[in-house]
This record gives C-alpha cells, structure tokens and sequence, in this order.
C-alpha cells in the first residue's frame, strides 16, 4: 500500500487552489520579482493601466450618470425627448468605451502574461539542466515536477486575471465609497455598520475556509499518490490478487478527501450568499433611512436611486478581492518554490580545457580541424598549470628531458594535490608550437583512480581509498554486492559528484580541470535502467549524437545485434517509441541504449549492467557486437553475470568501498580468494 506521507503524484488535475493557500515566506520581494516577468515590455503594461482606470471609471460614471436624467427627466416629468435622448446616447458611449478598454486590458494582459510565464518556466527548465545529480537525489521528480504544473499554473492564473481583477476591484471600492462620500455621508453611515459585519464574516469564513482547503489539499495528494502508485504497478496487485485491498484503500483516502472538500467547499459557498443577504439589509436599511432624509432634508431622488445601486455593488469588490488574494497570495507561494529552484547554486564547473575534432597526420602530428576530423583531442590552454614537456621512460620511471629527442615520449607536468610536482604519461599524438597559445594532446582514453574518498553524506564513506587504473583499450570490470559502491565509481569519472580526497586523471589529466561539458562528451554509458524518448526508434539511436547520419544510426544498431528485431517492427526504424519504450522488451530496450551509446562513439564506454535484462542467446550475440564496439577503447564494466567479465583486462573486486582484490579471471582464480568463491557459487552477489 502507498506510503501515507507520499505525495509526489501530480497534484495539478484536482480543483486548484481556490479559497486555500500556503502564505508565502516574503510576500513583497516575492511579488515584486514576480512582476519584473510582466514588466519587461513598460509600454504594453502602461496600456494595461490606462485601460484599467477607464473601464473602472466609466462604470463609476456609468451609474452616476443616472442621478441627472432622473432629476431632470423622470422625476420632474419633463418633455424634453432630444435631451433624454442625448443623455442616454452618452450614458451609451461610456459604458461601450468601458467594455472596449475592458477587453484592450484583457487581451493585453493575458499577452504580458504568457510571454512572462514562458519566460518563468524557461529559465527553471534550464536551472534544472545546469543543477548537479547530488539536488535531484535529495527532490522527489513529483516536487519538481509540481514546480512547473500547480505552481507555475497558479501564477500563470494570478498573472492573467488575479492581479487586474483585483487593483480593479480595489479601484471600484475606493470609487464606490467616494461617490456614496459626497453624495450623502449621513446615509453612508448605515452603509458603513453592514460594511463592519460584512469585513468580519469574510475573515472569520475566509479563514475557516483556507484552513479546510489546505487539508482538502493535503487529501487530494494522498489520493493522487495512491492512484499513481496503483497504476504503475497494476501488475503486481493483479500477480498478488491484491485488488480488493486495493479498492478498500482508494476509498478511504477518497473519503478522507470527500470530507475535507466538503467543508472546504462549505464555508466557501456560504460566503456568497451570507454576503448578499448583509447586502440586501444594507439596500433595505438604506432605502428606508434615505426615504426619511428626502422628506427631512430635500434629499434629492437622483442622488437616492444612485446611492441605493451602490451600496448593492459595494459589497462586489469586497468578495472579489478576498477572493483575488486568496490566489495571489497561492500564486505568491508557487512563485516562492519556483524561485527557491532558481535561486540553487548552479553545478560549479572551473574546467578550462576542451575537447575539439583533430586531424592525425601520417608523421603522428596533430592539429586541429574545423569538421569531425579523424581525432579528437584535448585543447589545453597554457597558462592552466600544466605543462607538455618531453620525458624518457626507464621501467614504471619518467624522467623530464631538456629537450625534445627523437623518439621521446611525452608527459603532462603539473603540482600534485601534495605540492610536489607529478609527470603523467601522454600515450597518444602531441602538438606543442611555438607562439601557440595551447597545447593539444590526442584524446586516448586512458583513465586512473588514486587515493580516491568519496562520500554521497558527510560522515558516511562510500569509497576508501580506491586505486584502479585502465589504460586505451582496456576493459576493467568491477564485480561485488549490491551497494559495494561500482556504480559510484563510473559516476565519479564522468563528475557526476566531486571526490573528497584522491585524484582522477584523463588522459594524465585530472578531470577537475576539464569543461564538464566536454568530459562527458567523451565518455558513452549505458546504464541498467535504461531511458527512451518520445520518438522513433531511429531519434533514440541518434540521441547518442544528434548530427549522426542516418546510415550511422544503423550501423550502430547492427553493431548492437539490434538490427534484426528493429526490422521485424511493423515501421522498422520509424517505429515511434512512447511511453519510456513501453511497446519494447526490457532487453530491446537494452539494445537500443546499447546502440545509441555506440552511434556516440566515445573513446571511453561505461556499461553498467547493460546486459542484465537480457536472455543469454541474446547475450552472446551482444558480447560479439560489444567485442567489436569495445575496440581501440577504454571500457568500464559493472556485472552480476561473472561469465561477462571473464574476458576483462582487469577484473577488481570491491566490496564496502573498498578494493579487495583485482587482476585477470586467470589470477584471480589462482588466488582463490572472493571473485574465486563468486565465480565457483560459494558465495553470491547480493
């Protein structure tokens, strides 16, 4: 059953969020970042205002109007046609200029509004590609995702309606009791007692009516999440013949949510008419105390039938902006937890050196290319800190040369994390020129873990003090329990988290000084859960590389053995994937994240359990794919199934963060220790 605090299920399909909300923490500076979304275009937002002031003005001017074509006409008697005539043409032209100034502010504010929501919702999609791995670990996706549904559609809602209706309401009240003011403050005075009592009635309603709301809410997200959950897995309540107990628990978060509704919908219904009722006491009051100052006073009939119509409309604006800041106020917290994702430290990247297409030539220079080239290599800047220099290699030894020699090798020069100067070994082509102002290194592949601490929460380690290197076209695999921490090293090559202590290198580069952006570009994955998008089976191929041909993506899906089963689909390539590939096997879908990573063709390749979904003819016929996929690069393997690594250059055995062992199947059987009682079945992966 759902877990009763889950409620990460969409919560944007329920009736919103009327007569409920969550204050915000700092309304003003909320509101006004909020509006500098509508105000990037003063000119469309000062039409907006003059608008609003003239369609408020002519409903004002509209009513009072009527005071002298009932003094002047109606009550005297007077058979002036041409002037009731003109009066009532003019009383026609403002109440036309107010709707055409009604409709100019709506269509111009709904315009201001949705290029500011567009604008909103942009620049939280991108702060959410530019935030680390380690911020969506600690945010469920469906608090995330709440961010651009519920509460990007509540400002949307404030933006466009809320806010006008409310300075026009606003408007309307101070207009209203001007008018009642100067036309007769003594009558005002009973207008002013209904006023009181109405104030209180929609404080104590509109308060018990939040209260309620909130929980109705709170109910609608636990039945959101059970629903959610029951549907995603229908099928182990099927498998289990849990449907009875399944019905038993929707219906009593339904029952939960039918009553927190119905109080909430309650007092918020019964504001309207308990409004109308104080309103009506008001106009009757009004009329009979009015009555009594025309005879007493000389009270004019005019002014007593305009009075009468604007203490019935009085109490209009006083609903309506009750109502209004129960949204905005909604709106305001919505803008707050976008702003909070906003305002998140973006993933820091300090990295100044580049991956760029290169040329090799037939002598082993390099340069570089303005196509693909043939290469690619790192572009290093060289007032980085490193420094190309020339070495010899005596054993495991570097010395630096003086000079360039012919035959020498080539070696990065730059401070350790101790102080001390380190040579790394460059094993591909180099270019250092003259008056250049980088140096360029082939990209080779070659990856080496020293010393590496790693921890995903202070204080609780996940990696101690792991030494593992690969060399080009190496296969290293790593083998151990569930939590061992091998998927956690993968993740820290590509920096997808930054280590504690230690050092990783690329190519005799620590990756710390490279452009994540280009690092990762460099390295293909494939991971045990694998992901499709929308799209044909040909766009999921091509997402490895969007400029790939699309003779490309084939040959890719061939070197996969994806080939075959992609043809037998009744549009072959073009067979729209949807759903995550729910049309798919688990192991096509395997194939496809296979393929997609090969169209890629990264020099370094990180296969996290890419075959466990997979039948073993199908497994042979992707190692055979893989061989092929695998050479002239670096490959790091994470595997339950032993009989995939036996093969690997390096097999290393960690277990509790910790490396216990690592060479070859051949050693490491020799040894007989953990990987020989793994691979005999004395003891099993957990």
């Amino acid at each position: 059953m759902a877990n009763e605090t889950r409620q990460s299920g969409p919560r944007g399909h329920g009736p919103g969020m009327r007569g409920g909300y969550q204050k915000p923490k700092d309304a003003r500076k909320t509101a006004l970042r909020l509006l500098s979304y509508v105000t990037g275009r003063p000119a469309l937002l000062a039409l907006v205002l003059l608008c609003l002031l003239i369609s408020v003005g002519t409903n004002l001017a509209g009513s009072y109007m009527l005071r002298p074509i009932i003094n002047d006409f109606v009550y005297t008697g007077a058979s002036d046609v041409l002037g009731l005539g003109l009066s009532l043409v003019k009383l026609l032209g403002i109440y036309l200029l107010g709707a055409a100034a009604a409709y100019v502010q709506m269509a111009t504010m709904v315009r201001l509004s949705e290029r500011g929501i567009n604008r909103l919702r942009r620049e939280l999609f991108e702060r959410l590609q530019d935030l680390p791995l380690s911020y969506f670990d600690q945010h469920p996706h469906g608090e995330l995702m709440s961010r651009f549904t519920n509460d990007a559609d509540n400002v949307e809602l404030a933006l466009q309606q809320s806010l006008v209706s409310l300075l026009s309401s606003a408007l309307m009240f101070v207009g209203i009791v001007a008018i009642m003011l100067v036309t007769n403050p003594l009558l005002f005075l009973v207008t002013l007692v209904v006023l009181v009592v109405t104030m209180l009635v929609f404080s104590q309603m509109g308060g018990k009516s939040r209260r309620n709301y909130q929980a109705q809410q709170a109910a609608l997200g636990r039945v959101n999440g059970n629903i959610q959950e029951m549907i995603e897995g229908l099928k182990v309540v099927k498998a289990f013949t849990h449907e009875e107990a399944a019905k038993e628990e929707f219906q009593r978060r339904n029952e939960a949510y039918r009553q927190a509704a119905s109080k909430a919908n309650y007092y918020s219904t019964a504001i309207m008419p308990i409004s109308n009722n104080l309103m009506n006491i008001s106009y009757a009051l009004t009329a009979a105390f009015g009555g009594l100052l025309s005879v007493a006073t000389g009270f004019d009939l005019g002014g007593l039938v305009i009075y009468l119509n604007y203490s019935k409309q009085i109490g209009q604006p006083l609903n309506q902006i009750s109502q209004q800041l129960t949204t905005i106020l909604s709106a305001l917290a919505g803008a707050e937890r976008i702003f909070e994702v906003m305002d998140t430290p973006p993933e820091v990247d300090e990295g100044r050196i580049t991956l760029v297409p290169a040329e090799k030539d037939g002598k082993g220079g390099l340069r570089e290319h303005t196509g693909r080239g043939n290469a690619w290599a790192w572009k290093v800047p060289r007032d980085c800190g490193l420094e190309l220099v020339p070495v010899q290699e005596d054993g495991d030894a570097l010395t630096e040369l003086p000079q360039p020699v012919s035959g020498c090798l080539w070696a990065w020069k730059y401070p350790g994390r101790d102080g001390t100067a380190a040579l790394h070994r460059i094993r591909g082509a180099v270019r250092r020129a003259e008056g250049e102002d980088f140096y360029y290194t082939e990209l080779r592949g070659a990856v080496r873990f020293t010393g590496v601490d790693f921890s995903y929460v202070p204080g609780k380690q996940v990696l101690k003090q792991v030494t593992v290197y690969a060399n080009p076209g190496q296969k290293i695999a790593f083998v151990g329990s569930t939590g061992a921490g091998k998927t956690t090293i993968t993740n820290l090559i590509n920096r997808f988290y930054e280590i504690q202590s230690g050092s990783i290198t690329y190519d005799g580069i620590d990756v710390t000084m490279i452009r994540k952006d280009d690092l990762r570009r460099s390295l293909g994955a494939v991971l045990q859960d694998t992901h499709l998008f929308t799209g044909t089976i040909l766009d999921n191929i091509r997402y490895g590389r969007l400029e790939a041909t699309d003779e490309e993506c084939i040959a890719a899906a061939k070197s996969a053995n994806a080939h075959s089963f992609i043809r037998r689909l009744p549009q072959g390539y073009q067979t729209m994937v949807s759903g995550d590939g729910g049309n798919l096997s688990q192991g096509q879908r395997q194939l496809l994240a296979i393929a997609r990573a090969a169209v890629a063709d990264p020099p370094v390749m990180i296969l996290d359990e890419a075959t466990s979904s997979i039948d073993t003819r199908t497994e042979r016929l992707i190692e055979r794919g893989m061989d092929a996929l695998m050479e002239h690069r670096t490959v790091f393997v994470i595997a339950h199934r032993l009989s995939t690594v036996r093969n690997s250059n390096c097999i290393v055995v960690i277990e509790g963060g910790q490396i216990q062992e690592k060479g070859d199947h051949d050693e490491l059987i020799a040894q007989q220790g953990r990987y020989y009682q793994l691979y005999t079945g004395q003891f099993t992966l957990s």
